[in-house]
């Protein structure tokens, strides 16, 4: 069996240089591909903001029919007081409070290996607050991050489904977990925005004060 050993500095990857790459029957073997299934769109970094705002058509952000799921990555959000980490979705107009019912709960767990009780009863995991009912305020996403440490920081993701239908109500879900007071916390919220309207803006905050640091990423992923 023959083997050809390829000189990389005589392929030409400039027209494809941002998209996957495949070999075909062409010259230098290679075409453009539509790459993975998962494309990143927009990466935000915050740097003491009261908001981060991903708006469809602002800053190169796509968040419309092009792709029917949407994932954003919360990575080590950090804030210096204690608070709860907040996402809120735009159905039209400027304003961030489309209407909203979800369910929240978490667990959590000390350093020192004892398990935090939340609520009566002896339940580590439950609903409280987080959880809206025909809402339009803010969705907790996290419970409370901070303390003062700077080491202290919450990261997780949010799915967001087929934000530009005009037939069915929004589903999104979320997961986190945070650090926070010599203990690990975990917070799981989903539901849906009560619109037929398309959700065309998704922004994120703090329950008091400003996103001190931290990185949201946004990304499209395909149908296969």
């Amino acid at each position: 069996m023959a083997l050809t050993k390829f000189n990389f500095n005589s392929f030409d990857l400039t027209t494809v240089a941002s998209s996957g790459l495949a070999f075909n029957s062409s010259a230098n073997g290679f075409t453009a591909d539509g790459g993975g299934a998962m494309t990143l769109i927009k990466t935000l970094t915050a740097s003491s903001d009261s908001t981060i705002s991903f708006v469809h058509g602002s800053s190169d952000v796509v968040l419309d029919s092009t792709y029917p799921v949407y994932l954003f990555k919360l990575i080590n959000i950090h804030h210096l007081g204690n608070a709860t980490g907040e996402v809120n979705f735009r159905d039209g107009g400027s304003a961030y409070d489309a209407t909203k019912t979800t369910t929240f709960f978490r667990t959590s767990h000390r350093d020192n290996d004892t398990e935090v009780v939340f609520g009566s009863g002896g339940a580590s995991l439950f609903s409280n607050g987080g959880a809206l009912e025909q809402d339009t305020g803010t969705q907790q996403w996290s419970g409370g991050i901070g303390g003062g440490e700077s080491y202290q920081a919450g990261s997780g993701y949010i799915y967001l489904f087929n934000p530009s239908s005009t037939t069915f109500v929004k589903h999104f879900m979320i997961e986190s977990q945070i650090y926070s007071a010599a203990q690990s916390e975990q917070s799981f919220a989903a539901g849906y925005c009560n619109t037929t309207a398309a959700i065309d803006g998704v922004q994120f905050s703090m329950s008091s004060g400003d996103i001190v640091s931290g990185t949201f990423k946004l990304y499209g992923i395909k149908d296969s």
